[in-house]
């Protein structure tokens, strides 16, 4: 195509709000993945620019960004930002230019759109509710004794709506009785009147699901309480986060929950150690996760979808870049990656994993696998449950 000057990609993040420190993250790994580009000579023989402005974590905000980044900054290519709270509000703009979109863990953002040119950087799969929690249930109905019955804690939030669903339909297809579900306000402090409602229930799994401050007051409050449900955990936002783990240290032992990638042997893909290396050592000055293993893989690997795309197609005409993206494999540091119906991965791959032997807060533990041990999918399995929770 035509040009010398820079190829520029434009889109969103909540660089400030509660979703800025993944944001953050995100950011600094497309930053690295643009450096990364550069050195190499660009894409079709052109340097990379990168558009990126904060939505404020304001949803209300994201399609008149969007339409700047469009109209006034003139992006070569537009992708998605993290999360579905800056991605779904983005799409009735993207669908009316008919732009090629590709989004960071967004969850189900086109199930009821069904737009044909939008791609999901998630490991969710076609069924994005069903596969977030799936695995909690799998791993529950393996045990022996074999439990029974389930109780689902959610905060009171729209995150929260489509896992719980999720769940729910999970629960029904392991035999699991829901014996109680409930939900509590994301600013809840004392907890402890929450879990004795689920301590009458007398269940032998808890299912949270809960986000950052949540996340962590629902681990203390658990610890302190005499209820031992026989497992705990499934999709909480905020264990997948260093500062979190450090937190909690030895408090989250025995708790099993959702991951897309952790430094496990079987899912070191080509070219992740370089980046993790990379990040690392730029994470401080960018005041970010240290260890970035939560978004880092996944914001690269958007970027090397939409690098292999454009330069595939030599261009950005939207059309030929969507058209090429729905029969393509692409390699990244999240493996290979190939996209299907409503532009979920066409194959799941969420993992898994049970906190483990940890000891203090000391961040190192948690740099390999050996704290957060993979039991499922099964072809990435790294270890055996602990069960019952203790």
């Amino acid at each position: 195509m035509a040009g010398t000057g820079p190829i520029r990609i434009g889109y969103c993040l909540s660089l400030s709000g509660p979703l800025a420190g993944n944001s953050r993250s995100a950011r600094l790994a497309h930053e690295i993945w643009r450096d990364d580009v550069n050195a190499r000579g660009g894409l079709l023989g052109r340097p990379v620019e990168l558009v990126c402005h904060d939505d404020e974590a304001d949803a209300l905000r994201v399609p008149e960004l969007y339409r700047h980044l469009i109209d006034v900054d003139e992006v070569d290519v537009v992708i998605g930002g993290y999360g579905t709270n800056t991605i779904l509000p983005a799409m009735p703009l993207i669908m009316e230019r008919g732009r090629f979109f590709t989004g960071l863990m967004g969850l189900g953002v086109n199930n009821a759109l069904n737009y044909p040119n939008y791609f999901a950087m998630i490991p969710t799969g076609p069924d994005p509710n069903a596969a977030l929690t799936e695995g909690f249930f799998a791993l529950a109905a393996q045990q022996k004794p074999r439990p029974r019955t389930v109780a689902l804690l959610s905060a009171d939030a729209e995150f929260s709506r489509n896992p719980v669903l999720g769940a729910r339909a999970n629960a029904s297809v392991y035999g699991f009785d829901v014996v109680f579900e409930g939900t509590y306000p994301l600013a809840t402090e004392n907890f402890e009147p929450v879990l004795d409602a689920v301590a009458k229930s007398g269940c032998d799994l808890l299912f949270l699901c809960s986000y950052l401050n949540d996340s962590v007051g629902l681990v203390r409050a658990i610890r302190s309480h005499a209820f031992r449900p026989k497992m705990v955990g499934g999709a909480m936002i905020g264990p997948q986060n260093t500062t979190v783990k450090t937190t909690l240290g030895p408090l989250l032992n025995g708790f099993v929950n959702y991951e897309y990638w952790v430094p496990a042997p079987s899912l070191m893909f080509a070219g992740v150690a370089a980046l993790l290396e990379t990040y690392r050592a730029r994470a401080p000055a960018a005041d970010v996760d240290v260890l970035g293993h939560y978004m880092t893989p996944l914001a690269y690997a958007q970027m090397q979808v939409v690098a292999q795309a454009i330069e595939a197609t030599a261009g950005f005409d939207d059309q030929r870049l969507s058209a090429y993206a729905r029969g393509a494999i692409f390699e990244t540091v999240m493996g290979p990656v190939r996209f299907g119906a409503r532009g979920e991965w066409r194959k799941p791959r969420v993992l898994q994993v049970q906190f483990q032997g940890i000891v203090g807060d000391d961040i190192a533990q948690f740099a390999d696998g050996s704290r957060q041990v993979v039991l499922s999918p099964p072809g990435f399995a790294a270890g055996r449950l602990l069960y019952p929770f203790a």
